[in-house]
């Protein structure tokens, strides 16, 4: 008899940033109310789904979109640090028209080997942490469901490995909008397909859609 699990990873919603700041892990960037909207819409969507174990990023923008979902269904939400944001060497800086951190000859040094990529966390890294967190997630649930609340990139690179393509990329073109669901399904152990969602994608300015530079 088959054992079918599935573990929805949910890309946080919008976040209060008015300087346009690569925030990454920087404490202190919560949820816009358009972001509170999100989670909401998210929450009712999966409400009758069969989600018994619930993981978020520890940094309060992916702690708050999991709480109305939490709340829904009364299942704790369990703090990982595995599915944290990637690690950037431009947190903290702007990448806006004439001032951005893109212009500073200084900052050309970073930008030497899109491939691993030299400004920031591996995606090798990322994708070993995520797929941990994943595993577990999928133990927790065995023949139900589970719900990981993290960021752009390391859903997008989680989503690559169990893929099997290639961790390079051009960011503009990731598939993981704000509130977004890519949900992997296992049978037993084995990782057999997966299904992208946007339950809450008409609430997405269209500006916002194919943002990727605040460290989402």
């Amino acid at each position: 008899m088959s054992e079918r699990t599935i573990v929805h990873l949910m890309r946080h919603g919008e976040v209060e940033n008015p300087d346009g700041v690569l925030y990454g892990r920087l404490p202190e960037y919560f949820l816009s109310e358009l972001g509170h909207k999100m989670a909401e819409r998210v929450a009712d969507h999966l409400s009758k789904n069969e989600i018994v174990h619930m993981v978020a990023s520890p940094l309060e923008r992916a702690q708050q979109t999991a709480e109305p979902l939490s709340k829904l269904l009364e299942v704790p939400i369990h703090t990982d640090d595995r599915v944290i944001e990637a690690a950037n060497l431009f947190e903290g800086k702007t990448f806006g028209v004439g001032d951005g951190a893109l212009k500073r000859p200084q900052n050309w040094w970073m930008l030497r080997n899109p491939f691993r990529p030299s400004w920031g966390e591996p995606y090798k890294e990322i994708a070993a942490r995520m797929q941990l967190a994943v595993h577990d997630a999928r133990d927790a649930a065995r023949g139900h469901e589970a719900v990981i609340v993290s960021h752009q990139l390391p859903v997008w690179i989680a989503r690559r490995a169990y893929e099997k393509k290639s961790f390079i990329h051009d960011p503009r073109k990731r598939q993981c909008s704000l509130a977004s669901l890519t949900s992997l399904t296992f049978d037993g152990d084995e990782f057999v397909g997966f299904t992208y969602s946007e339950p809450a994608g008409d609430l997405i300015p269209e500006a916002l859609r194919n943002k990727f530079a605040g460290g989402a």
